[in-house]
């Protein structure tokens, strides 16, 4: 009897390790899910607020929007030459700026010093372990709304400023 019981637990075990194993070849056989690309990164101007649109290949990742004291490149920590009082760093994760290959996809400004109503400096500071970071600056601290857009995939930050097509009549 206590032999039986130790033939079966071995052939338990035996079963669940060829299971694991078998699961486990199974997901390393199974493509890794894409890292979403940024491409590009445009900005203008309108009646009513300044305009930056970050667009993505894949599936828009999570972005967060956060007021900062200065910009800094990331992996670096190098200061990023943009003169203003106020800044905005926008992070994407997960995200690249480059492909498997290690070659850039980004296609947009590096470093920008638009005189938009609001909006004074623009840069890509950062392609890093996953994350991209971009940084904003501002000469007045910025009142902002972000809102994500699809087909395709972007995300948008709008700056609010006073009206500036209101013609004097």
């Amino acid at each position: 009897m206590h032999t039986r019981h130790r033939f079966v637990a071995v052939s338990a075990s035996a079963l669940l390790l060829a299971g694991t194993a078998a699961s486990a070849s199974a997901a390393a056989a199974s493509p890794a899910p894409s890292t979403s690309l940024v491409v590009n990164a445009r900005i203008a101007a309108h009646c009513t607020f300044d305009r930056v649109i970050i667009d993505v290949k894949g599936k828009l990742p999570p972005t967060t929007v956060q007021r900062v004291r200065e910009l800094r490149y990331d992996g670096s920590g190098k200061r990023v030459p943009l003169a203003g009082k106020h800044f905005l760093e926008i992070k994407l994760s997960p995200a690249a700026a480059h492909n498997d290959a290690g070659k850039n996809v980004y296609k947009g400004p590096r470093l920008i010093k638009p005189n938009l109503p609001k909006l004074k400096g623009f840069a890509l500071t950062g392609d890093f372990e996953g994350v991209v970071t971009f940084g904003a600056a501002f000469h007045s601290k910025p009142s902002y709304t972000t809102k994500q857009l699809h087909h395709p995939e972007r995300f948008v930050l709008d700056i609010a400023h006073r009206n500036i097509c209101r013609s004097s009549h």
